[in-house]
This record gives C-alpha cells, structure tokens and sequence, in this order.
C-alpha cells in the first residue's frame, strides 16, 4: 500500500518546491518525462519523415493521423487494464511494441515502401503509446490523497504535458532537418523504450491493485460519467488546436522557403501553454472549476479563429502565443474535473479518456489540415482548429451543468 504523503507546510499557497518535495517524486518524474516523448515528437516526426519521402502532407498527415486514431482507441483500454492489473504489467509490453513498431515504420518510409505498409505498422505504433501522463497522474493522486498539494500536481503535471510539447517538437524538427528525416522517429522510439522501462522499475510509487479496485473496473467504464462524455468532445477541440498547428505550420514555412522556423514557431504556441500553465498553478482560484474551462474554452476559440487571417511570421507568432496562453487553464481545469468526477478504481482510464480524445482530435486535425494545404494552401489548414474549437465550444456550453461535480469521488484504497 503507498502511503499518502501529507504536505510539508501548513502554507495556505501550496506551491511547486513543496510539491516537488514529495517523498519518492523525483523516482518517477524523471523517467516519466523521457517517457512522455512520443505525444510530443510522434506527429511531428510521421509528418516530416513521410512528407520527405513521398512529396505530399495529404499522404504524410494520414499516416500520422492513423498512429493518432490508434492511440486514441486503445488509450482507454490501456487506462482500464491499468486500473485493473498495475501500471508495470501494462507498461512494459507497450514500450517494447512502440520502440519496435516505430523502428519498422522509420524503415519502411525509407524503403519507400507502399503506402498501405506504412498505415498498417502505423496502427501498433499508435496503439502501443505509453500513456505515462495518465500513471503519473493516478500516482500523484494515490500519494496526495486529501493533501491541499493535489490541484498544484494537476497544474504541474499539464505544465509537464506543454514542456513535452515545447521540448519535443523542436526536438523532432531539429533532427529531421538538421541530421536526417529519420531521425526523429529513432529518437523518440529510444526515448520512449528507455523512459518506460524506468519508470515501470519504480515499483514503490505504483497505486497499489486491490481486490475492491479490480471489481469496481470491471463493473463500469468511466466513460459513462456524463461529465467526462463532455470533457472528452473538449479534448478533441484541443486535439485539433494540436494537430492543425503542426501541419499548418510547416507548411506555412516551407511555403515561405524558411522550413526551420517551424518548430520555433510551435515552440512559440507551446511555449505559451507552459507558461500559462505554470501561473495557472500559482494562483488560488475564487471562480468554480466549470465557470473556469467556459471562460478559458472561449478565449480558445476566438484565438484559433484568427489564426487563419494572417501571412506574416511575426502575426503568427503572436497568434499562436495567444493560442498556447489559452489552452493550459482549459486542460488543467479538464484533468482536475475529471479527477474529482470519477472515483479511484477508474481514475487511470479517465485520464486516458481524455489523453485519448486529444489524440484523436491531432490525428483527425493532421489529416484534414494536410487535405486542406495540398488542395488549397494560403494557409488554408488553420481553419481546422477554428472549427474543432468552435464545436467543442458550443457543446461545453449546452451541456455545461454536466461539469457540476457533487463531492469528492471516494477512492477504494
């Protein structure tokens, strides 16, 4: 059984040094990081590599867009076996089958191989995406049970989500364009399998699988919570903010013939996420979590949609800041519903629901994004993140008394 740890400080402002304090957090922040790679390099690094080796992102974002497809289909499954049978049982088979499915798929680009080769090793790429957000998560909560530390784990851990995707995308860029186009894919494959394999080994920190968890997985999904049903068309909004800006973006620069600002510029957008995450955190907040996502979701939207208006560098820059700036507080606010929704012995699969409907929204982003600037281009794939912000706003705010949460859910530990 892990202990819970009680906060260190009777601070009315709970804040990161006292959370990073934590006993044994250190154990599985690290290599839960590595590990984290592939949401924020796999896009990016399927789009650049096959867009090389076959001239088209209509072709490259399909590819993509399958891994995405993949990931979010198996991504709750994932979450429920995890809930079920332990992080480290579930853990280690993905990270081997990822490193190896991306490995084939790296080949099989280079090989020029046909097309429907490349979208069937894509499937178990995808699948097979650790979902280490989510287990860090379940850990923090299992650790900070009734602690005042868990809304500034919610805020750090989306703050560690934008950094991946900072770190990540330039990472990707820089590789595919600097050393090889393959060598973004080997890379996070590497990172992937060394980062997992860690983070299973810490075995002290896992929530503990107890009988009453077992039943209560096997009993029901989290995604019958009506609540989480409209937290995970929220997550598709954000999804498609994602993948629209990866795809649109290079294109954008490679129109321009600077292709290396691609991932400055995305690093710009997640760079505004983190940040803006980061003071999310910091902040003791007097409006409720619902009335927060509303406000942060319809910034959001009126952001995106201008990102379509402009063809200058420095203007989208700018827009894109405003668009990252946007995003934080609204997954920070999602995951920490979520968390309060759903009851312990599912709330790994919850947390996969919704990593799992981001993924869905990228890949059906990337896809529709590398349509548009095949056939249109003038930037015309910055309209998909416009309308997959618009939509999922409009349903936030009809089904909004959804997002009530009436208590505390109880954890069966």
């Amino acid at each position: 059984m892990v202990a819970t740890v009680a906060p260190t400080s009777t601070s009315p402002r709970p804040g990161y040094g006292q959370l990073l304090r934590t006993r044994g957090a250190w154990t599985f922040l690290l290599p839960g990081f590595a590990a984290r790679q592939p949401f924020g390099m796999l896009t990016l690094s399927i789009v650049l590599l096959v867009q090389h080796t076959t001239g088209s992102y209509g072709a490259a974002g399909a590819v993509a867009a399958t891994t995405g497809v993949a990931m979010a289909v198996c991504a709750p499954l994932a979450g429920r076996l995890t809930d079920r049978y332990g992080q480290g049982a579930v853990l280690v088979p993905s990270v081997l089958l990822h490193a190896l499915s991306g490995l084939t798929l790296t080949w099989l680009a280079l090989s020029h191989a046909p097309l429907w080769a490349l979208f069937a090793v894509a499937v178990p790429t995808g699948a097979s995406v650790p979902q280490i957000g989510p287990m860090v998560r379940a850990r923090w909560s299992v650790r900070l049970r009734n602690s005042p530390l868990a809304p500034t784990a919610a805020a750090f851990e989306s703050v560690t989500d934008e950094f991946t995707f900072v770190v990540g995308p330039l990472l990707a860029t820089a590789l595919c364009t600097g050393v090889t186009p393959a060598a973004g894919l080997v890379a996070e494959a590497s990172l992937t399998l060394v980062g997992g394999l860690l983070f299973a080994a810490q075995r002290r920190t896992q929530p503990p699988v107890v009988r009453e968890r077992r039943a209560r997985a096997a009993r029901g999904s989290a995604i019958r919570v009506p609540g989480v049903q409209v937290l995970v068309v929220a997550f598709l909004g954000i999804g498609s903010v994602f993948g629209g800006m990866q795809v649109s973006l290079a294109a954008f620069t490679e129109s321009i013939g600077r292709p290396g600002l691609n991932g400055v510029l995305y690093g710009v957008f997640a760079g505004g996420n983190m940040i803006a995450g980061i003071v999310c955190g910091a902040i003791i907040w007097k409006a409720t979590p619902r009335h927060r996502l509303l406000g942060a979701y319809t910034a959001l939207a009126l952001a995106a949609s201008c990102l379509w208006t402009t063809d200058s560098v420095l203007v989208l820059a700018g827009l894109g800041l405003l668009v990252g700036v946007c995003i934080a507080p609204a997954l920070i606010t999602g995951y920490t519903l979520v968390g309060d929704m759903v009851a312990g012995g599912a709330r790994t699969e919850a947390f996969t629901w919704l990593t799992g409907a981001v993924a869905l929204g990228q890949a059906i982003a990337v896809t529709t994004a590398g349509q548009l600037e095949d056939r249109l281009g003038d930037g015309a794939g910055f309209l998909v993140p416009m309308a997959g912000t618009l939509f999922a706003l409009l349903t936030l705010t009809a089904l909004r008394e959804r997002l009530t949460v009436h208590g505390s859910a109880p954890d069966p530990d």
